[in-house]
């Protein structure tokens, strides 16, 4: 199987341990798309698709196949409204925020029901397992580490606690693989904050109103650690 594969850096090589030679993987430059051999690939995955939507119209000009897509900061129907026309492409959803692609399961979500049919074949030549989840801007995953990582900032913003006992807590009392702000840092404060932005703009939930703190660092271009 031929794959094609569009992202950062760390999302690509979190990609291609999640395949571990299961197939070939090919990473073009993306101001370079125009010169790929659509035909040749069986698979695109477009690991930040949904902060390149000018991206997109490539694949309506050229690809007819299947596209996992990451829809994390912007729903599958949204692509779909925001084009207004006949998708040529089987278009599948996919959580591709660092640090949650190479996982157990795959977190993903369909245009189109009948698209899972696609993605099962799929997923059973790669030997992957994914958990189907709703079409909405955050996914689960993100909206609950991200909503975390928020919560956090307000803590620290308010000295109720440090950072180093903050992650220390999170991690001892509930088992998670890494505290918040270290998880923040992982992620890339960048993906936190234009993810809560997101699931802001489209639920106006006051648990993702962005903290303060947050902002700030985010603006400066600042890690925690």
């Amino acid at each position: 199987m031929n794959i094609l594969a569009i992202g950062e850096v760390n999302r690509l090589e979190e990609l291609k341990q999640k395949i571990n030679g299961q197939a070939v993987v090919h990473t073009p430059d993306e101001n370079k798309l125009t010169d790929v051999d659509w035909n040749y690939y069986d698979v695109v995955f477009d690991l930040n698709a949904d902060e390149n939507l000018k991206r997109l119209k490539t694949y309506f000009s050229y690809y007819k196949k299947i596209l996992i897509a990451s829809a994390v900061k912007i729903s599958l129907s949204q692509l779909s409204y925001y084009y207004g026309s006949q998708i040529p492409f089987t278009l599948i959803g996919i959580n591709s925020i660092p640090t949650f692609l190479n996982r157990t399961k795959m977190e993903v979500s369909f245009l189109n029901p009948d698209d899972e049919k696609v993605l099962s074949l799929l997923a059973e030549k790669l030997k992957w397992s994914y958990l189907r989840v709703e079409d909405r801007v955050g996914m689960v995953t993100p909206r609950v580490i991200m909503m975390i990582i928020n919560e956090a900032c307000f803590t620290l913003q308010e000295g109720t606690a440090s950072k180093e006992d903050i992650d220390k807590a999170m991690k001892l009392g509930t088992n998670y693989p890494f505290g918040p702000f270290e998880w923040c840092d992982r992620i890339g404060i960048k993906q936190v904050y234009e993810t809560l932005e997101a699931i802001w703009n489209d639920t106006h939930d006051e648990r993702y109103k962005i903290c303060p703190l947050l902002k700030t660092r985010y603006f400066r271009k600042e890690s925690f650690y």
